[in-house]
């Protein structure tokens, strides 16, 4: 799968249908970094800001994605589960809201490639942050797992 930001949306709409419902888009895919961003309407909560559970869902899902895409470009198809994560709420999401996955450290990625090839298993951990109005409003880590198939 090439960084096209379309397929990939498709993609998350396909096999994670949560994404559809929660109108998520990819607004920018490359090597370095993954943003996800969704609209206040379908995720709105009793308060008339962004559900508590949509902010956590966008994190994941970008750091999932950010995952899920390097390795298809490394043609190293893998299922991919989250671990474990934390998210510190920091504001309230008042709009549309956008996650921002950047790539971890070089050597974290490597170490992890490396594991994922010789042992069919490897662990990384991502940040995430999401915004909303150009403001901060949580702060995502989580660890993923890559399994390579066992056909």
């Amino acid at each position: 799968m090439a960084l096209d930001r379309i397929a990939v949306e498709q993609y998350l709409h396909e096999h994670i249908p949560l994404s559809k419902a929660m109108e998520v888009t990819v607004t920018s895919i490359d090597q370095t970094s993954v943003i996800l961003s969704a609209p206040l309407a379908p995720n709105i909560n009793h308060r008339n800001t962004v559900f508590g559970g949509s902010i956590s869902t966008l994190a994941i899902l970008s750091a999932w994605t950010f995952v899920h895409v390097r390795l298809q470009t490394l043609n190293m198809p893998s299922r991919i589960v989250i671990q474990s994560n934390s998210l510190e709420y920091t504001n309230p999401a008042l709009g549309d809201f956008q996650a921002h996955c950047l790539a971890p450290d070089s050597k974290s990625w490597q170490r992890f490639i490396n594991t994922l090839s010789k042992h069919g298993k490897g662990r990384i951990t991502l940040s995430s942050e999401v915004y909303s109005n150009e403001v901060l409003v949580g702060k995502f880590q989580g660890k993923y797992v890559a399994l390579k198939p066992t056909h």
